[in-house]
């Protein structure tokens, strides 16, 4: 991998430009046992400006993020859109939120490339993107700031001082927060393709956009209408080269509506769990539309429909 293209040290460039501008994005930034913590949205109020940073931040500055006027047929609300010529790194190597930070009471869904540092991940044995770095950057979503304990945890996993070591934090119940969740809707949907055996190296460039909802006032109610603007709105384009016949094969299944969970918002399905994210089916978590532009062929192919039902159940509930 090209040295250009290093996560973490794209990252941190990222986040030393957010910590140099904190009063502008109206962030924090502290030091917690060494560590550099800057925080968008727990205690401090964070903002629009701070969500996209959060959101460059989680995908290593390999895609564009961008707030933009829209409706979701008839609802109208901005859309978040990302968009990105290294969508399986910025994506799958750094954004997805696949390391569970647990210490003690501490828990926090860890992203960005730290994650690609530490690559213990079973992702990183099958896609490009593990990395040795220097200086390391991360995301944790959770409203409490890392500990000293947390700090010692991620220092040992990442085999770097504390001092090396850059952290955001949003809970998905800020502006901030909220923003940087939607904008993972090409995430779900490259992330789905994974699961469903598709060879992610076909895809050279990929597009998403999902409408941003009002920054719900409790965490639960914050992580359900997060995940219902990609599940009932979220619209995603893929540039593939491959054979038509593999994307009629996997394209059904990948829209959320594939999943024998769709129909309610996720907040009402995952209190039917009793809040346990692991007895959701997996399958859901993808966006609404998923179209494939065939670079081989010309062709395009577009799966999956928007609930606007659904959505406004979510967004104006109270």
């Amino acid at each position: 991998m090209s040295v250009s293209l290093n996560l973490n040290d794209r990252a941190v460039r990222l986040i030393d430009e957010m910590a140099a501008n904190a009063e502008f994005l109206r962030i924090s930034a502290s030091r917690v046992a060494g560590a550099r913590i800057l925080d968008c949205g727990a205690a401090a109020p964070g903002g629009l400006s701070a969500g996209k940073g959060l959101a460059r931040v989680c995908m290593a500055g390999l895609a564009d993020v961008a707030l933009v006027p829209g409706d979701a047929d008839g609802l109208h609300c901005p859309l978040v859109e990302v968009a990105t010529d290294h969508p399986v790194l910025a994506c799958m190597a750094s954004q997805y939120a696949g390391w569970q930070i647990s210490v003690g009471k501490y828990f926090a869904m860890g992203s960005g490339p730290m994650r690609a540092a530490y690559g213990k991940e079973e992702v990183f044995q099958h896609l490009p993107g593990r990395e040795q770095a220097v200086k390391l950057a991360g995301v944790l979503e959770t409203r409490k700031l890392p500990t000293e304990e947390v700090i010692g945890f991620l220092a040992e996993k990442l085999a770097r001082p504390a001092l090396d070591i850059s952290l955001l934090v949003a809970p998905a119940s800020s502006i901030a927060g909220t923003v940087q969740v939607v904008a993972r809707s090409l995430e779900t949907a490259l992330h789905k393709l994974y699961e469903l055996k598709f060879d992610l190296t076909h895809v050279v460039s990929g597009f998403g956009s999902a409408p941003l909802p009002p920054v719900a006032a409790d965490e639960i109610k914050a992580i359900g209408r997060t995940n219902d603007a990609i599940l009932y709105g979220g619209r995603v384009t893929i540039w593939v080269r491959c054979d038509d016949d593999e994307i009629a094969s996997v394209g059904p299944k990948v829209p959320s509506s594939s999943s024998s969970d769709h129909g309610a918002p996720f907040a009402e399905i995952f209190e039917r769990y009793h809040r346990d994210f692991y007895k959701v089916d997996p399958m859901l978590f993808s966006p609404a539309v998923i179209t494939f532009m065939n670079l081989k062929t010309g062709r395009s192919q577009t799966f999956g429909t928007t609930e606007t039902d659904v959505l406004r159940r979510s967004f104006e509930g109270a």
